[in-house]
């Protein structure tokens, strides 16, 4: 045995890294595109939205404005040639808190919400769990590669 084979013996190979990371980094880019595009409906749509949904351009329009900065935090993640494990574990916590607002605000009743509203918030709230729980499979993936 090479020193150098007996010195990488303990490294997982740099294609698990890589696998591993792929699909974080693709999640999370999948992400930051789908925020984005969901802040720009809400700030283009707010007001002809307004009345189907009930939902006040008083909310759309700073609901937008934080889905374009978070939209900006998570490809700013996804884009460090090694995921952060501190960022990345926020992205994961952020979205479940997200997803939890998004269930409150459907269903409580703070906002004049429509029917069509209420459904609209709650398929949100599906969308961003479904993208916090990849993201936590794709987090623990690449950790459990990294050897941390």
């Amino acid at each position: 045995m090479s020193p150098t084979s007996s010195a990488t013996a303990h490294r997982p190979a740099p294609a698990a890294r890589t696998g591993a990371a792929g699909l974080l980094r693709t999640v999370l880019r999948i992400d930051a595109w789908s925020a984005a595009a969901f802040g720009v409906f809400l700030l283009a749509g707010g007001k002809p939205l307004s009345a189907p949904l009930g939902l006040p351009t008083t909310w759309s329009v700073p609901s937008g404005v934080a889905m374009l900065g978070a939209a900006a935090a998570v490809a700013l993640v996804a884009g460090y040639p090694r995921i952060p494990k501190g960022p990345a574990a926020a992205v994961v916590v952020v979205n479940g808190l997200s997803c939890v607002a998004m269930l409150l605000l459907a269903f409580s009743g703070p906002l004049p919400l429509t029917a069509f509203g209420s459904v609209f918030l709650a398929f949100g709230a599906v969308v961003v769990a479904v993208f916090a729980s990849l993201e936590c499979v794709g987090l623990r993936r690449y950790l459990g590669a990294a050897g941390t």
